[in-house]
């Protein structure tokens, strides 16, 4: 949060998948960052939520669990961008930055 934050990016945490669903209501962000695993629904069960009813919102993909079957999903899904952990900061503030 604190790079975001430092960038210049408004970053909101979520502990959640279906909290940040729920904060939709509220306010659409102009970008994404999903982890692949996270407890609840999956970053590939929240992408595609959203692509349901924003298709155009961009999303980013961070993962530091690699398999060719979570990663043709991801990519499958047509993300901004699919970065594995470690994301090294330039990495991470160039996709978002690009995305918004």
């Amino acid at each position: 949060m604190r790079l975001l934050r430092s960038a210049g990016f408004a970053a909101v945490p979520f502990a959640t998948g279906v909290e940040f669903l729920h904060s939709l209501a509220n306010q659409l962000p102009s970008c994404v960052v999903l982890y692949m695993h996270m407890p609840g629904m999956s970053g590939l069960d929240v992408k595609e939520r959203l692509s349901q009813t924003w298709p155009e919102l961009p999303v980013i993909f961070i993962t530091g669990h690699q398999s060719a079957e979570a990663e043709a999903r991801a990519r499958a899904s047509k993300p901004h961008a699919f970065l594995l952990k470690p994301v090294h900061d330039r990495l991470l503030l160039e996709a978002i930055a690009s995305a918004t």
